[in-house]
């Protein structure tokens, strides 16, 4: 099974973060990964997105045009994303900062108000995790607890404190997925 992945947002929303912790946890899980960074030329705030690839198999290029899931975390990244997701893909628009409907009706779209949902959280900045956990449980791409093992590394012992609210907005973006928490 191959998973090819567009992650898209504003510069400061985590993307390159949801990116680079699906390949951590995928080499974790012994698969093949590959994570293309792309920025628009204002960083914080402007625009970003990533390609990353899951694989069984050995991964040819890491370059991607389609996607057979684009998750998109602002407007302009849905205005240009959505006509990336391969026919019977999905699409998951995060409904908080997005203020319309996909246009497709050849994919599968997953509407979650994410920016709404980490603020009932009390912190806003775990948006793009309520995100990965959906993704995660919709996929099955990688578990959790190796996206958390990830996490443990990237962050260090000096943010270490940070895991428990991270694992919490994973876990509420899996209830979504699973249709346990209604959005």
């Amino acid at each position: 099974m191959e998973h090819r992945i567009i992650i898209a947002g504003f510069g400061g929303q985590g993307v390159q973060s949801m990116g680079q912790l699906i390949c951590y946890a995928g080499i974790h899980e012994g698969k093949n990964v590959s994570w293309l960074p792309s920025y628009g030329p204002e960083m914080r705030g402007g625009t970003t997105n990533c390609s990353v690839i899951v694989s069984d198999e050995p991964i040819g290029a890491p370059v991607l045009t389609e996607g057979n899931c684009v998750m998109v975390l602002n407007r302009p990244s849905l205005d240009k994303f959505e006509p990336a997701v391969e026919p019977g893909g999905r699409l998951y628009i995060n409904t908080s900062l997005i203020d319309r409907k996909a246009e497709r009706e050849d994919i599968e779209v997953i509407y979650i108000p994410c920016d709404d949902l980490a603020n009932e959280m009390g912190n806003g900045r775990v948006a793009n995790m309520i995100m990965l956990g959906a993704f995660i449980e919709a996929t099955g791409i990688v578990s959790i607890d190796s996206v958390i093992e990830a996490l443990k590394k990237v962050l260090g012992e000096r943010k270490a404190h940070l895991i428990p609210l991270n694992r919490e907005a994973l876990e509420r973006g899996a209830k979504i997925a699973r249709g346990e928490e209604k959005v």
